[in-house]
């Protein structure tokens, strides 16, 4: 544990006050929901590229990333790889379709194509992803900082989520998207900077670190081989399309940028812009990474230090020194890679310099945070309250059930933060959650969008298929060894793929065999 001095804290204070007055800014205009949710389609492409990418790029990368790369390899970073189709995908037929649709919600034509089951459906996928997403960003925020600061995770979950819930709540999607251009220069300096601190500590220089990554195969991006048991390249390139895929098409984190827009030349340029930022940027966050790996290697009394953090909070309080020992031993790299970069933060970066890089950490949570709040409240407001409770809703109404609703997706995200305390890597666990989340409104989507003579009836029945499916995958690995031969033999970033296609193909499937009959 350590405690940051009078220049950090004070730095830390003023980026958080800083935001809080953005919001106090824009809430001077912001007296209408059309401004809280689409900032009335007056803002530049660039700025809203400049969003997404700070929202692609959240504490799950700045943490778990070069968390990631020091247990593993740049296996992950074929993720960022796939982004560029899913991109054109997006720009050539998403955009176009958002834009001419008109409503904020990505999900109100799935009723008009489906019916009321199918708009439900999505909603409540949506809202359990930003849950997920919002809760392993909670908790990656606190794992950092518990570290530089020695207060409880939970303590600093509550204060960084009341400070975004407050500008998020005061200025809407127009205090979210400018603040979040602010937070991506922010990012993106301070990945550089952490870069720059290490190859200065390190012995040898990045000729050291090359040496040591290549003889330890740090630069592999997976196996090639054709197997989806394993994270294999095929494998997170597939997930990494599909689920770009649902980001793009699918996630009203996305979709409502769209509308933000002055043009639909300018919302497709947001999508384009964020690729060519993000893609060399996630390339950061595995180099520092690496960076890690090689200079904990040169340094490894470090190393046990770290071991015997993670030992200790996986024992709990009691346990003497010789079973934390014992325990610490068995420890792997990817058991401890989260916490590496939090350690080297505290021992190695000088005083002034951390509260800079804490400002990007918090930067990095609170832009995905605030974009989450902000869309999970626009969808609680248009699908659920308007749709079920007061369809004549007046405009001072739907602004308070959308401040109202900010606030409570906050806490809720707060409260998946804390329940997620102890979990092994943050990269991991919200991987397989959006996986799990996202597979099967993806597949109802894209039915809906290729094949215009799929009905109500079809649609349900693939959708129900496909979400057995998708817990087959999920849950199946808990089946007794006399059922073994039940389980998934796929990996499971493989489950939104499957998940996905299942419910495409079942759908096309059951529309052919309907129309055969009535032919014959």
């Amino acid at each position: 544990m350590n405690n940051l001095p009078i220049l950090d804290l004070s730095i830390i204070a003023v980026y958080l006050a800083a935001m809080i007055l953005i919001g106090f800014y824009f809430s001077r205009s912001n007296k209408s929901a059309e401004r809280f949710t689409k900032a009335s389609g007056r803002l530049p492409g660039w700025a809203i590229g400049l969003s997404i990418y700070a929202t692609f790029l959240s504490s799950n990368t700045f943490l778990g990333v070069p968390g990631k790369a020091f247990g593993s390899n740049w296996n992950a970073f074929v993720f960022s790889i796939s982004m560029p189709l899913a991109a054109w995908i997006a720009s050539k037929y998403f955009v176009p379709f958002y834009r001419n649709m008109g409503g904020v919600s990505a999900y109100t034509h799935l009723e008009k194509r489906f019916g009321a089951w199918a708009r439900t459906y999505a909603v409540v996928c949506f809202l359990l992803t930003q849950l997920a997403r919002m809760g392993t960003i909670f908790f990656g925020i606190a794992l950092s900082l518990q570290a530089l600061t020695g207060y409880h995770m939970q303590t600093i979950m509550l204060v960084v989520g009341v400070s975004i819930i407050v500008y998020t709540v005061l200025g809407g999607i127009e205090a979210v998207i400018w603040t979040e251009v602010v937070q991506a220069v922010i990012k993106t300096l301070g990945a550089l900077l952490i870069i720059f601190l290490i190859v200065k500590d390190m012995p040898g220089g990045i000729s050291k670190i090359i040496e040591i990554g290549q003889h330890d195969h740090k630069f592999s991006l997976g196996s090639i081989a054709p197997s989806l048991t394993e994270s294999t390249f095929w494998v997170v390139l597939f997930y990494g399309f599909f689920i770009n895929l649902n980001n793009f098409g699918m996630d009203q984190n996305y979709v409502q940028r769209y509308h933000t827009a002055t043009s639909e030349k300018e919302a497709s340029k947001s999508i384009w812009l964020c690729v060519w930022l993000y893609v060399p940027a996630s390339f950061l966050f595995f180099v520092i990474g690496t960076c890690l790996y090689a200079y904990y290697q040169v340094h490894p009394e470090f190393i046990e230090a770290i071991k015997q953090q993670v030992a200790g909070e996986r024992l709990g309080i009691g346990h003497a020194a010789n079973e934390i020992k014992n325990t610490a031993s068995t420890l792997l790299p990817s058991d401890y890679g989260d916490k590496v970069m939090p350690h080297f933060m505290v021992t190695n970066i000088p005083y002034g310099l951390v509260g800079l890089i804490i400002s990007a950490i918090l930067s990095a949570a609170m832009s995905t945070i605030s974009s989450g709040m902000n869309s999970s409240a626009t969808v609680f407001s248009v699908d659920i309250y308007k749709r079920y409770f007061k369809p004549d809703i007046t405009e001072k109404q739907n602004l308070f059930v959308l401040h109202l609703g900010t606030i409570i997706f906050g806490l809720l995200g707060m409260g998946t933060g804390i329940a997620m305390i102890g979990i092994k890597s943050l990269l991991d666990m919200w991987w397989e959650l959006s996986g799990i989340f996202a597979g099967g409104m993806l597949g109802l989507f894209l039915l809906g969008m290729v094949s215009r003579t799929t009905k109500n009836a079809e649609a349900l029945t693939a959708t129900i298929i496909g979400i057995l499916v998708i817990i087959w995958m999920t849950f199946s690995s808990f089946f007794p060894d006399k059922y073994a031969f039940l389980r998934s033999p796929f990996h499971k970033s493989m489950i939104i793929v499957i998940g996905t296609m299942t419910i495409f193909f079942v759908g096309l499937l059951i529309t052919a065999i309907k129309k055969n009959r009535v032919k014959l």
